[in-house]
C-alpha cells in the first residue's frame, strides 16, 4: 500500500524480446528530502518519461477525425453479394496503429475489429469481407463484413473506445451507392464529417477487379473518385495515375498508357514498378513526357526497362540532373508506355504500382495516393479479306460465277456488283465461298453477253467486315442485242427495243434485257448494238 503523499513512478518498458514488465516505483516525499540525490533522480526519470526519451508510449492516442471511413462497398460486386469490403483513410501525416481499433455496426447490432494493423500517414487501409472480395489489390485484415443493402449506421472507435467518426448515424438508407450497378459509396472530404448525406456520392472510379474478375465500380486503397479536392481523397495531397488510351483495346492493337501526377509540390524524381500480365499485354516502349522536366527547361534522366529483361513487371525512373536541386509544382504527364495488346479478350486485366513506389522532392519523399488503371481486352476486330478471287463463266448460259478462299474470323460473305451507275449494290450475303449471278437473281437482273461486269466480295462477321477484293468476269456466250435471248438478232429484238426506248431503270417495268449497254438507259447506244449485230445467229 503506498502511504499518504508518496510519490510514484508507474511506466512499461518493452524489451526486444517483445517481453515487458511493469516498473514500479514508490518514493515518500519525506524520504525524498532526507536523500536529495535520489530526490534528483526520480524527478529525472519522470521529466525523461514525460518528454518520451526513457520509454517509449504503448499507445498514442488520436484526435476524432484522424483515421474516418472513406469508402464502403456495401452492395458487394457483380460476382457475389460478399464482395464488401470497407476502406479507412488517415487524414493525418502521421502512420497509426490500428490494433484493437473496431467498426460498431447498427449501433452493437455487429462489431468488426482489427486486431492488428498500420495505416499509413494520408494513406489508406482496406477491410475485406474474405481475401478475394478485391481480387487485384491485396487486404489490410480480413473481417466478416456484412452490410444491409437497405441501409446500415456505421461508427469507427479507437482501442480506447474513443468515437473517432460516423457515418449514416440513423441507420437509414444508404447516402450513396448502387445496388443495381454495384457502384461503391464514396465519401468527397474526408476532413469534413461522414455523417452527412452531402459528403458521400456514387463512385465512377475503377481499376480493380472483383472475386470473379469482373470490373469494380470503386476505388479500393486508392483516391476517390468523387474527392473533392486535389484528385485524391485528401485535400492538398498528391495523387499519380495510370491511365489508358481506351478501356477496351482490341487484341493486337496497341495500348498507350500515360502516368499522370496531380496536385505535387516540388517533384523532383519518381520511382515505380509497373505490373501487368504479360498473357494480356506485351512492352514495347516507354517514354517520359516532359512534365519534370519543365516540358524542356531542365535537364532529367529518364529509365526504363523490364526487370530481368521478363516481360510483368517494368523498372521506371526518372530525376532531375542538373545542380540546382529545385522540383516541379502542379498537375501534367510523367511518362508513357506502349504495349502490344496480345491476349486475355473479354477478361479485365489490371496495371497497377508495384509496392515501393515513390515521387520525391529533393529532400524527402512525398505523399501521395497512387492509382491503377484497368482494361478488357475485346477479340479483334480485324478480319483478314479472301484471297483468289475468281469470276468465271457457269455452267449455264447467261451467268457468271464468283468463287474465292475463306478468310479467317469472317461468318458471311457480302458480295456486291457495280450497277450502271457506278454504285455497289449488294447481291447476296452467304455463307459459302462461292456464288452464281444469273438472271434470276436482283430482282430479275440480267447478264448482257459480251458485257464486263465488276464484283466486290467483303468478308464480314456480327460487328465488322474486310476490306473489299474487286474482280471482273465476262460472258461471252450470246450476241448483243439478243435481247429475247433467242439466239439471232432480228425484228422482234428491235420491237421489244422499241416498246421500251426512253425508259431508265427508275421507271416501273424496266427491261433490263435490252439496255445492253449497261448504263441504265435504253436509247440509241442499245440501238447501235442491234445494227452491229443484225441478222447474226449464235452458234456454241
Amino acid at each position: 500500500m503506498l502511504s499518504a503523499g508518496s510519490v510514484y513512478l508507474m511506466t512499461n518498458i518493452n524489451m526486444k524480446e517483445k517481453k515487458s514488465f511493469r516498473f514500479w516505483l514508490f518514493l515518500n516525499p519525506y524520504r525524498l528530502r532526507s536523500r536529495p540525490w535520489k530526490a534528483m533522480f526520480v524527478l529525472s526519470l519522470l521529466f525523461m518519461q514525460s518528454a518520451g526519451l526513457l520509454f517509449p508510449a504503448l499507445v498514442h492516442a488520436s484526435a476524432a477525425g484522424t483515421v474516418v471511413i472513406n469508402e464502403v462497398a456495401w452492395a458487394g460486386s457483380k460476382d457475389s453479394s460478399t464482395d464488401e469490403w470497407i476502406e479507412l483513410y488517415n487524414n493525418s501525416s502521421q502512420a497509426v496503429d490500428l490494433t484493437n481499433w473496431y467498426i460498431d455496426d447498427d449501433h452493437g447490432t455487429s462489431t468488426y475489429k482489427i486486431t492488428s494493423g498500420t495505416i499509413a500517414a494520408n494513406g489508406y487501409f482496406l477491410i475485406e469481407d474474405h481475401d478475394s472480395a478485391v481480387s487485384t489489390v491485396n487486404a489490410d485484415t480480413v473481417i466478416d463484413v456484412s452490410l444491409a443493402n437497405d441501409g446500415d449506421s456505421l461508427q469507427l472507435y479507437d482501442a480506447t473506445a474513443q468515437l473517432m467518426d460516423t457515418v449514416n448515424g440513423s441507420g437509414g438508407a444508404w447516402y450513396a451507392g448502387s445496388a443495381t450497378t454495384k457502384a461503391t459509396m464514396e465519401r468527397k472530404d474526408p476532413a469534413v464529417t461522414g455523417d452527412s448525406a452531402s459528403n458521400w456520392a456514387i463512385s465512377t472510379g475503377s481499376g480493380a477487379n472483383s472475386s470473379g474478375g469482373s470490373g469494380i465500380i470503386g476505388t479500393p486503397r486508392a483516391a476517390n473518385s468523387v474527392a473533392s479536392s486535389g484528385g485524391g481523397s485528401h485535400p492538398g495531397s498528391a495523387s499519380v495515375a495510370l491511365t489508358t488510351s481506351s478501356s477496351e483495346p482490341l487484341v493486337g492493337d496497341v495500348l498507350t498508357v500515360t502516368t499522370k501526377v496531380a496536385d505535387v509540390s516540388n517533384l523532383f524524381a519518381y520511382g515505380f514498378d509497373i505490373q501487368y500480365d504479360p498473357v494480356v499485354l506485351r512492352y514495347k516502349s516507354a517514354g517520359a513526357s516532359g512534365f519534370l522536366g519543365g516540358n524542356g527547361t531542365v535537364v532529367t534522366s529518364f529509365q526504363a526497362g523490364l526487370e530481368n529483361g521478363v516481360q510483368g513487371k517494368l523498372v521506371v525512373a526518372e530525376a532531375r540532373t542538373e545542380q540546382t536541386k529545385t522540383g516541379v509544382n502542379g498537375s501534367g504527364d510523367l511518362f508513357t508506355i506502349q504495349f502490344d495488346v496480345i491476349g486475355g479478350a473479354g477478361v479485365n486485366t489490371t496495371i497497377h504500382f508495384g509496392s515501393g513506389g515513390f515521387i520525391a522532392s529533393p529532400t524527402s519523399d512525398i505523399t501521395a495516393s497512387f492509382v491503377d488503371a484497368q482494361c478488357n481486352p475485346q477479340p479483334s476486330h480485324v478480319i483478314n479479306p479472301v484471297t483468289n478471287l475468281t469470276v468465271a463463266q457457269s455452267t449455264a448460259r447467261y451467268s457468271l460465277e464468283l468463287k474465292w478462299n475463306v478468310s479467317s474470323g469472317a461468318t458471311v460473305y457480302r458480295v456486291f456488283r457495280k450497277d450502271p451507275r457506278g454504285q455497289w449494290s449488294l447481291l447476296a450475303e452467304t455463307p459459302s465461298m462461292t456464288f452464281i449471278d444469273q438472271d434470276s437473281v436482283n430482282g430479275g437482273g440480267s447478264i448482257i453477253p459480251e458485257l464486263a461486269y465488276s464484283y466486290r466480295v467483303v468478308a464480314a462477321n456480327a460487328t465488322t467486315e474486310s476490306d473489299p477484293v474487286e474482280a471482273v468476269g465476262t460472258d461471252s456466250r450470246g450476241l448483243k442485242g439478243d435481247n429475247n435471248r433467242s439466239d439471232r438478232v432480228d425484228g422482234r429484238d428491235l420491237e421489244n427495243l422499241a416498246r421500251h426506248f426512253g425508259e431508265t431503270d427508275t421507271d416501273q417495268g424496266f427491261a433490263a434485257l435490252t439496255d445492253t449497254t449497261y448504263d441504265g438507259r435504253i436509247d440509241g447506244s442499245d440501238l447501235i448494238d442491234i445494227g452491229a449485230n443484225f441478222a447474226r445467229i449464235y452458234s456454241s
